[in-house]
């Protein structure tokens, strides 16, 4: 990477996006133009290990031929955009059945959007149930930005600054079984009804913390024992980052309804049949399953990861990639490193030398996101090989030894 980062091709694009549109959450002055395996290419020529996967959501790499082989498909269909809960498709139920040989038994989907509004139908099927009762999170939650799953967030100050929430009661997410706060949820369920409890199993946004097993058993034995749904957000952990396909399997319990997202390139909220609402247009969207194309990819995706056991790979590059960050701990401001499979945390000690090292990996030539206040996110492709591992791992201990 000598090249002077943006390129001029690049910076006429951020330009143009800083001139016309919103400036979210971009993190350093990268411009996608294409990709091959698990590396980036920008518009430049600049190539980078990507240990983003884009959030998750690009599970088997770029340019992959069974990917290239549907779009290609699909290149000259006219119809490949529908009203995708007005009219049926192919795509729709073959997605919803490959789906369902990797989901808890009697589960069916309802595809949509996004991963917020995955949470959103999630919630709305449990509040369909149950009632407008509270709901319950966990703090440093995220649930997405749309307004209702956005009551359940709770890991930045800036997601939730003058929006309005739903009723919502909060219980810290334990990350420890010897942490003095494991049993609060069934104080609040003696105290209080409530329509649900919704939670991740390894936090996202809020910086890769993994669930102690206690924490999430308990959920799972208070929730049965009140009558309570269990959410489970799988936005970002589902369809194999963790080395499962859902994180919660590394729990031994089985949710009443979840959601999903990214790998699987469309929303989804997934439920047990006998929470599903009776009245059939109590969830729809114009564009809910309306991607043929989207859905086409969704499918192929799971088909793949399980052809060329990309779980096991998973499980695999992921404890390979921990122990070599491990021992980069207690060295040059890293304090923790946690995760489960590729998905992968590093806390630092401020949040200035967390963006400060992301921004020096950029420019060294990976690629990793933020998380939380001062942690670090790595969730490389389910593709990733031991030669990428090892080269991503020497750019890390090289940038992550300087001051």
């Amino acid at each position: 990477m000598n090249k002077k980062l943006p390129g001029p091709n690049s910076k006429k694009v951020i330009d143009k996006m800083r001139r016309y549109a919103y400036d979210s959450t971009f993190m350093y002055p990268l411009v996608i133009a294409n990709g091959q395996d698990c590396v980036i290419e920008d518009l430049d020529g600049n190539r980078f290990l990507d240990f983003t996967s884009n959030i998750g959501a690009c599970p088997i790499g770029y340019s992959h031929p069974d990917v290239i082989e549907v779009l290609t498909e699909y290149s000259t269909n006219g119809t490949h955009k529908i009203a995708g809960q007005d009219f049926y498709s192919k795509e729709h139920a073959e997605l919803a059945e490959t789906l369902s040989t990797i989901l808890p038994r009697n589960f069916k989907s309802f595809f949509i959007n996004s991963g917020a509004e995955a949470v959103e139908n999630a919630i709305k099927i449990a509040y369909r149930k149950m009632g407008p009762l509270p709901g319950v999170s966990c703090l440093g939650a995220f649930h997405g930005r749309t307004l209702g799953a956005l009551s359940f967030t709770f890991s930045k100050p800036v997601h939730k600054y003058n929006f309005p929430e739903l009723p919502v009661k909060r219980i810290k997410f334990c990350t420890r079984d010897d942490d003095p706060e494991i049993d609060a949820i069934e104080g609040i369920l003696k105290e209080n009804k409530v329509a649900f409890i919704l939670t991740e199993v390894v936090q996202g946004e809020g910086g890769y913390n993994v669930a102690s097993k206690k924490f999430i058993k308990n959920l799972r034995k208070f929730a049965t024992q009140y009558g309570i749904p269990l959410i489970l957000d799988e936005v970002q952990s589902g369809i194999g980052h963790t080395g499962r396909w859902w994180a919660f399997e590394h729990y031994d319990i089985t949710p009443d309804i979840m959601s999903a997202a990214k790998a699987l390139q469309v929303g989804a909220a997934m439920y047990n049949k006998r929470l599903e609402p009776a009245d059939r247009s109590a969830l729809s969207s114009t564009w809910g399953g309306g991607s043929r194309i989207d859905m086409a990819v969704g499918a192929r995706t799971i088909r793949v990861i399980k052809r060329d056991k990309l779980l096991e790979n998973a499980a695999r590059m992921g404890s390979m990639l921990k122990k070599g960050l491990e021992e980069l701990a207690g060295r040059k401001g890293v304090v923790d490193v946690r995760g489960l499979g590729l998905m992968i945390g590093l806390e630092f000690d401020t949040r200035v030398r967390r963006e400060k090292k992301i921004a020096e990996l950029f420019k060294s030539g990976l690629l990793v996101l933020g998380a939380g206040q001062k942690s670090l996110r790595i969730i490389p492709p389910l593709v990733i090989t031991r030669e990428q591992i090892e080269q991503g791992l020497s750019i890390m201990t090289q940038v992550l030894s300087r001051n």
